[in-house]
């Protein structure tokens, strides 16, 4: 009979160790923030192989989209050995079944892995994960994270976050408060840190990165996959200066509803999708963003009582134009807009315009914004994380968004910025002529009204005075 030893052929590098000794030390939170090809794959899944030989149960490898999966684990191979990763970490001989259909591997022991997506998470059926490696996380729903942490709670679970930056997003937040825990292991290792890479090879990188997208996210992509750094660009990612810039400028912030003016909505619909809302006030000076909400596998009558929950003072509904088409449920049903209109909500439809131009229409809006932090905070990831693939073959970024989690929000904004400019806050009431007075270059003041005007003001005066 062979002999099996866990980690199979394989054992952690040195800047690995803290992260694999914290872990076997009874660790229940980690996020290791290592470089590109800092070998964070090969590090979770030899602790999964381990964790499930250890403790029976079910553990889930997730990825942000469950199509993602096959490709970037079940069939990645590791480029030194030509072997496949998971029959390195996982070995056949301690297998009792490998299902490729639903890329869920179940051990000798009892235990069961599977590759998932943190699209699909709540769609899973059978026994509830002890083990939860969250790959690429920065691009994963964080709705994944906050359904399943209590299930970990309850069970005594693990659960591991590796993702290389992108931007301020929930990653960056779940790090620097990891960072404040005792309980949680939080690491950033970058190339300096890790000695991956000589500087003479990280100049080579550098340059192809440079030659292939531009000097300004070829540097930002560099600074990003192997120095670790959440302040750079995001390729493809359509509002990262935006978002930085309001984050710099310290306008995502607490902030109140003023009580005299309306709150406006801007929705996006969804019917087996989420639906989005963003309630915003209009200044004269721009928009304050006071809320957000969104939610999934809910009628129309689900969003107006959290309307009528919020009690805002509200003004006019936006949605979008495709509202027309028939509702959530079954044929014959309403149009979305006949269901709002019955429901108390008077939507008006946004301007029919083009993906190119709405998506203009927010990163022009966003510069005159300022947003709740808390109440937002859902929302602002979106934004944040929104984007579009970048093409290998045809090096260039893709025309369309990637339809994931971030997609019902920023597509809400995007209707929320093609509707706000007709409720722009009415200018201050111009003086009539006899209020008004010119400032001399004497320093005196004088009025604009002819002798005989003010003749006929003053008389006016005493009369009502009498």
């Amino acid at each position: 009979m062979t002999e099996i030893v866990l980690p199979n052929n394989w054992s952690p590098r040195p800047y690995q160790m803290p992260f694999w000794t914290a872990m076997e030390r009874g660790c229940k939170r980690a996020i290791p923030i290592w470089h590109r090809r800092a070998g964070k794959d090969d590090a979770v899944l030899h602790w999964t192989a381990t964790a499930a030989h250890q403790r029976k149960g079910v553990y889930w490898h997730m990825l942000p989209q469950a199509n993602q999966a096959r490709k970037a684990v079940w069939d990645a191979i590791n480029p030194h050995t030509g072997l496949k990763r998971i029959d390195e970490a996982f070995p056949v001989e301690l297998r009792s079944s490998t299902r490729k259909t639903d890329m869920a591997i179940e051990f000798k022991c009892g235990s069961m892995w599977q590759l998932v997506g943190s699209d699909n998470f709540n769609s899973l059926v059978g026994s509830p994960p002890i083990g939860i490696v969250f790959s690429e996380f920065a691009l994963a729903d964080p709705a994944a994270w906050a359904y399943l942490s209590p299930i970990l709670e309850e069970n005594g679970g693990w659960a591991v976050f590796i993702t290389t930056p992108r931007g301020k997003n929930h990653a960056y937040r779940m790090l620097q408060n990891a960072k404040k825990q005792p309980d949680w292991f939080a690491e950033v290792l970058t190339v300096d840190d890790t000695g991956m890479l000589s500087p003479e090879r990280y100049q080579a990188i550098r340059q192809e990165r440079i030659a292939e997208f531009g000097e300004a996210y070829g540097d930002a992509m560099c600074e990003q996959e192997y120095r670790c750094s959440f302040e750079a660009a995001v390729l493809g990612a359509y509002f990262s200066k935006e978002m930085a810039n309001a984050d710099r400028e310290g306008r995502i912030c607490d902030l109140m509803a003023d009580p005299s003016l309306p709150v406006h909505t801007a929705w996006d619909l969804g019917v087996d999708d989420s639906t989005a809302i963003w309630f915003f006030q209009v200044l004269a000076g721009g928009l304050n963003i006071i809320d957000y909400y969104e939610a999934s596998g809910e009628g129309a009558d689900h969003y107006v009582k959290v309307l009528e929950e919020r009690a805002y003072p509200y003004g006019r509904h936006f949605v979008p134009h495709d509202a027309k088409v028939k509702e959530w449920g079954a044929p014959g049903a309403r149009t979305r807009v006949e269901t709002l209109q019955k429901l108390g909500i008077n939507p008006e439809l946004v301007p029919d315009e083009s993906f190119a131009d709405g998506i203009q229409a927010a990163r022009t809006t966003l510069a005159r914004c300022r947003f709740d932090a808390e109440r937002c905070e859902r929302g602002l990831d979106a934004l944040r994380s929104y984007h579009t693939k970048y093409d290998e073959k045809l090096r260039t970024l893709a025309k369309n968004a990637v339809h994931d989690w971030a997609s019902h929000g920023a597509d809400a904004f995007r209707y929320l910025s093609l509707a706000w400019r007709e409720l722009r806050a009415a200018p201050p009431p111009v003086p009539s002529k006899a209020e008004v007075y010119v400032g001399q270059p004497d320093g005196t003041i004088k009025s604009n009204l002819t002798f005989r005007e003010m003749v006929e003001r003053n008389k006016k005066r005493r009369l009502e005075t009498q």
